[in-house]
């Protein structure tokens, strides 16, 4: 039986969707929704220099808006954490996936495929790699 959920949140469709699945599937789990803030493509992004603190605040913000976004998708009977960390997102995710209290991981997949993949990499692959918990991942 699942207790506590880790669930990463990006923004992305596949976010929402490994968010619904995890509403249906574990309507009365405690939840745990971490947004991951990765300097190097956030300042790509953003425009800004990633060591500033304007860049760092408005990372913050969007994360807190994506979690109002996710805590709109999951059950009411859910207890919803939330939590902001810097770094690459899969070490990260790996990171708090192994602090002790999570007992499942579902992630949400772009479903990269060949080169991209090869180019890009895959945070779900290495997730599911590496996860010291069971990983559910949704496309």
């Amino acid at each position: 039986m699942v207790h506590h959920l880790l669930l990463p949140v990006d923004g992305s469709p596949q976010s929402v969707e490994a968010l619904r699945f995890a509403a249906g599937e574990w309507r009365d789990a405690d939840v745990t929704l971490l947004h991951v803030i990765d300097p190097t493509e956030a300042s790509y992004r953003s425009g800004l220099p990633a060591g500033s603190e304007e860049w760092y605040q408005t990372a913050r913000e969007r994360a807190r808006e994506m979690f109002e976004e996710a805590k709109a998708v999951l059950s009411s009977e859910m207890t919803v954490h939330t939590r902001i960390e810097v770094g690459r997102p899969a070490a990260t995710i790996l990171d708090v996936a192994g602090e002790g209290d999570v007992d499942h991981l579902v992630v949400g997949s772009h479903g990269r495929e060949g080169i991209s993949r090869i180019l890009l990499g895959s945070v779900a692959e290495a997730v599911v790699r590496r996860s010291p918990v069971p990983v559910t991942i949704v496309h």
